[in-house]
């Protein structure tokens, strides 16, 4: 599948804002046989003091701007072409959960995707006495690790409901899950929290996912949206498994991945600092667009 995207996100402040320094995740990266970044750019405006790109320890795309003072507004602007696959088929068979604390240990490699950095409490996601004896019960039933892991989500998916005005960015996986409502953030990690409690690794991916509108209806302009879901090792066989619990499904070649991370915070689209008083605003707007589509019969 080929993908155009564009997002825009706006600040607007009620008094001129002082200086700032932001980090930026907005970018697809590539992944080997599953995503490949055709050509991509990143709009700052105000034009920034200082810029310059880099790669963080889990290989996201990470660009630094410095922004002086006086701007009333901040926009940044993205737009990529993407080739993504639908990758391998969710493996068929998976370690037992029991059985997968020896794969773990037997891993001894220290790049960004090994699963003990996963494995753990993370600034963002602690251990969650409720959270993991919620996420037992539902993985009980399952066979092997890849069947706890969807069967994790799809209780989620059941239990939760979608409400962009019960939580906010700063939300706690617990909060939202005592009240089981929130947006695909706190879907995300409420699950991870969850997989780590019962030993299976896991972490946070953020993106951008194609929305299709309802049959005869006309797909408006800026409605697709930046998304999270959960990637979690399931052994070294299957290795890493993505799952949308939001959506009750295992990732497709409907997701396009920016960046990938133990939990938001490693992931946050932007962060930074800024000098500045008052009320700010802020508005986001994306939109992928399929330009081609694979035919029915390469589907997995």
């Amino acid at each position: 599948m080929l993908y155009d995207i564009r997002l825009r996100i706006t600040y607007d402040y009620d008094r001129p804002a002082a200086e700032g320094r932001q980090l930026l995740r907005l970018l697809p990266v590539d992944l080997p046989d599953l995503q490949r970044v055709q050509s991509s750019a990143l709009k700052v405006d105000p034009t920034p003091a200082e810029r310059a790109e880099f790669r963080d320890f889990f290989g996201n795309r990470v660009v630094q701007v410095a922004l002086t003072g006086g701007h009333a507004m901040t926009r940044f602007e993205a737009v990529a072409r993407v080739e993504r696959t639908a990758g391998r088929p969710v493996p068929a068979t998976a370690p037992a959960l029991y059985a997968l604390v020896a794969e773990i240990a037997a891993m001894r490699g220290l790049d960004a995707m090994q699963p003990h950095h996963f494995r753990n409490p993370s600034p963002r996601i602690g251990a969650v006495t409720e959270i993991t004896a919620y996420t037992a019960k539902a993985a009980k039933p399952a066979r092997d690790v890849i069947r706890a892991v969807e069967s994790v989500g799809l209780a989620l998916h059941r239990d939760m409901t979608f409400d962009p005005k019960a939580t906010t960015v700063e939300t706690a996986p617990v909060e939202a899950f005592v009240q089981r409502k929130g947006v695909c953030q706190d879907y995300a990690q409420i699950m991870i929290a969850g997989l780590r409690g019962v030993g299976i690794p896991a972490g946070y991916v953020s993106g951008y996912l194609r929305t299709v509108p309802p049959p005869g209806k006309p797909r408006l302009e800026g409605a697709d949206a930046m998304h999270a879901w959960v990637m979690a090792w399931c052994g070294q066989a299957a290795g890493w498994v993505e799952f949308d619990p939001t959506n009750a499904c295992f990732v497709t070649d409907q997701h396009i991945t920016i960046a990938r991370g133990r939990d938001y915070g490693d992931v946050s689209p932007v962060a930074g600092i800024l000098r500045t008083s008052g009320h700010q605003r802020s508005s986001q707007a994306v939109d992928v667009i399929a330009l081609q589509e694979k035919p029915a019969s390469a589907a997995p």
